[in-house]
């Protein structure tokens, strides 16, 4: 499930994944950063992956196509995480992807929103 973040706020889009993500939970989030780009023209984002287990099979092309798709439009991007694996995964977004991220643990998500505002 992904579920977007009360915090959001501006060009800052916040959301929460928890447990498996599903090829359902990405048109929601394609629906919000969409409508935002919009509305900004580019965005700065952050995911909650301290409730995260996985993405589903089925998903892994609706990831593949919003990094394709939005990459040129997401300024920052800050991961929040407390696993070994969240902090490579926010390393090969950055190199792959060529958007400033950030990794941060789950008691630095304050630090992380002023950060993106930034």
């Amino acid at each position: 499930m992904i579920t977007k973040m009360s915090e959001s706020k501006g060009n800052v889009l916040g959301f929460k994944l928890i447990g498996d993500v599903t090829k359902e939970d990405y048109k929601i989030l394609v629906l919000e950063v969409q409508a935002l780009v919009d509305k900004e023209g580019s965005i700065s984002l952050l995911s909650d992956m301290t409730q995260f287990k996985w993405v589903d099979i089925d998903a892994w092309g609706a990831d593949f196509n919003f990094s394709r798709t939005y990459r040129k439009k997401i300024n920052k991007m800050a991961v929040v995480g407390d696993k070994t694996w969240e902090k490579w995964l926010t390393n090969l977004v950055e190199l792959f992807l060529s958007i400033e991220t950030k990794f941060f643990d789950p008691i630095d998500i304050g630090v992380a929103w002023k950060w993106l505002k930034e």
